[in-house]
């Protein structure tokens, strides 16, 4: 009863503090003290000083603000005039249209991105007028909209993903490379989505589109090209040992740099705005992990993370049922918190059991991430749909609705990577192999 007992008293701290504003890693610091102060002996302050102090100086965090950094030069480029100039040739001809435009630039800019939020923004801003004027149908607009941007969190450079390896202490660079394959997988389900949406509702699918030669095309496209190949030379330098997920991060600030200095968009102001911007963010996130850090050396401390898996294997659940209660869990947190909280609020007592039930870290990374995806088009915290009301003036009821058939697709593409592990696992597996 022990175990019960300190969780009730964690969960209720917790809940108390978050419900009465207090920031996210504050609460998470004040609930830890006052564990460690009930129920061990440890000085409070010489534990919090050493673990915030540890974690802050972690070399393997600082791929964070790098990859946020160049997201955020990337975001004040003309990306998303060039994303809908060289896409839309290529998609107009599918069913879906131009609809299909949202799904792959979301997907490529998620590539350069890490972020949920800024992949709905940089790609909405532009598609929204322009196919609001082309008569699309809201619903499949918006709808494939909000689910799409959730990509950001999980093709890599993803910044959920470099939380995650640096809280269980897993190789980033294999997480990165676990993404690719499932983030690819998550994009053609959608697609398949909007073409069957499209032709169950064909009557209210605008039916003009401009004829294009192949030629015409590659033109049209030319503006991505230093984009996808910033991509390629990020993702590729990891995925061949040339270079560490930091060192890949800073290769992607150099050409993301490089890349709107050729576009005419850096100027010293919107050199200053992306510097700020990516400070902010990245300060707000590593706050959270420091707090998240001394939660855990509470908690194991308190022997609470022990005891509660030794509890569950007492159980007797198959690990399959287990991940099935967890994805549930991680989808109810997933409407109250946002991504990188929930998994840093809960890592500390679910590490321990995933270890026991005997799942591969690498993979449940992957699937975890997929999970609290879906938290971002969930209300009432769905951030992907907080950003599409702001640019698209519609209730966030509505928003919900259109985005609810994509959240239903994640919960399939979750199954699919749970009954096909090998989905996540076998392009990190082809990495190690090449690197020996």
């Amino acid at each position: 009863m022990t175990e019960i007992f300190l969780t009730v008293f964690f969960i209720s701290i917790l809940l108390f503090f978050l419900g009465t504003g207090i920031w996210v890693a504050i609460s998470m610091i004040g609930v830890s003290a006052l564990g460690m102060m009930f129920f061990t002996s440890r000085p409070v302050g010489d534990a919090m000083a050493t673990t915030i102090w540890g974690t802050s100086s972690s070399w393997t965090l600082t791929a964070l603000p790098l990859f946020v950094w160049m997201g955020e030069i990337l975001f004040r480029t003309k990306l998303s005039e060039n994303l809908f100039e060289g896409l839309s040739p290529w998609m107009q001809k599918l069913p879906g249209g131009l609809i299909h435009v949202n799904v792959v630039g979301c997907a490529l800019f998620a590539a350069i991105s890490g972020s949920s939020a800024a992949t709905v923004a940089t790609v909405g801003k532009m598609s929204i007028p322009e196919l609001r004027k082309r008569n699309y149908p809201e619903k499949i607009l918006l709808g494939s909209l909000a689910g799409s941007g959730t990509l950001g969190l999980l093709i890599p450079p993803s910044i959920i993903l470099i939380i995650y390896g640096v809280t269980v202490q897993e190789s980033i660079a294999k997480l990165f490379i676990a993404g690719i394959i499932p983030g690819i997988m998550i994009a053609i389900i959608f697609m398949l989505y909007v073409i069957v949406w499209s032709l169950i509702n064909k009557k209210i699918m605008p039916k003009s589109f401009e004829n294009f030669s192949f030629l015409e095309k590659l033109k049209r496209s030319k503006k991505l090209i230093p984009v996808i190949l910033l991509i390629l030379g990020v993702i590729g330098s990891i995925y061949t040992g040339i270079a560490t997920a930091t060192e890949a991060a800073s290769l992607g600030v150099v050409g993301a740099l490089m890349l709107s200095y050729f576009q005419k968009s850096l100027s010293l102001e919107t050199f200053k705005k992306s510097l700020l911007g990516a400070t902010k963010t990245s300060c707000m996130i590593a706050f959270i992990l420091a707090g998240s850090s001394f939660l855990s050396l509470s908690m194991g401390f308190t022997g609470l993370p022990r005891n509660l898996a030794i509890w569950i294997e007492s159980m007797n659940l198959s690990p399959y049922i287990l991940i099935m209660v967890l994805m549930i869990f991680y989808i109810i947190l997933g409407m109250f918190l946002d991504g990188i909280s929930a998994v840093v609020l809960t890592m500390a007592i679910i590490e321990p059991m995933i270890r026991q039930a005997g799942f591969d870290m690498i993979w449940f990374g992957i699937f975890l991430v997929v999970v609290v995806e879906m938290a971002q088009i969930t209300p009432p915290v769905g951030f992907n749909l907080f950003v599409l009301q702001g640019m698209a003036n519609r209730d966030m009821g509505y928003i919900a609705r259109s985005a609810f058939p994509l959240f239903l697709l994640m919960i399939i593409a979750t199954l699919i990577i749970i009954i096909f592990p090998e989905i996540a696992l076998w392009l990190p597996e082809q990495m190690i192999q090449n690197l020996k």
